[in-house]
């Protein structure tokens, strides 16, 4: 493989910087879930954004450990973000379909299990990508890092402030 979307090792200080923000992230989602338990849990729709939110920073800080991680072979390492991307997608999609009772909330369920699903998706992509060394490489991997900090810090702010409104 060449080029900068396949040469892991220009990409430490991204993933080294993706770890501690995942990290803060998550930390952050701990905080807004115990403060908010008691609302979270009378409110049908967001056990399971929250549960979805978490699952997305936690892929974010694995996929960052597995980039860390010294000379493991590119195939390896595509196929561990493709586990982690395709785990992703499964936690999403099972975490935001259980509510769909009428049209508003089947609505808002669609659109969140929509939106849980791009940093999955992305991060798929970038493990096939990264293992067979063609199609953009990392390059997917940093587009499903960028959409898993978007979702993350959107719920985060949901859960820790919107839900007081």
């Amino acid at each position: 493989m060449t080029g900068a979307g396949y040469d892991i090792d220009q990409w430490a200080n991204f993933f080294v910087a993706t770890a501690g923000a995942a990290a803060a992230l998550t930390g952050l989602l701990f905080v807004a879930i115990s403060i908010n338990l008691t609302r979270i849990l009378e409110l049908p729709r967001l056990p399971g954004r929250a549960g979805a939110t978490l699952g997305v920073l936690v892929a974010l800080l694995i996929t960052s450990c597995f980039a860390l991680a010294p000379d493991q072979p590119d195939v390896v390492l595509g196929i561990e973000f493709g586990v982690v991307g395709a785990l992703v997608i499964i936690q999403a999609a099972v975490a935001l379909g259980r509510h769909r009772r009428d049209a508003d909330t089947m609505l808002h369920s669609t659109y969140q299990l929509v939106v849980g699903l791009i940093p999955g998706i992305a991060l798929t992509v970038g493990g096939i990508s990264v293992a067979i060394g063609a199609g953009g490489g990392l390059f997917w991997t940093l587009a499903g890092v960028v959409a898993g900090f978007a979702v993350g810090v959107l719920n985060a702010w949901v859960l820790l402030v919107e839900i007081n409104r």
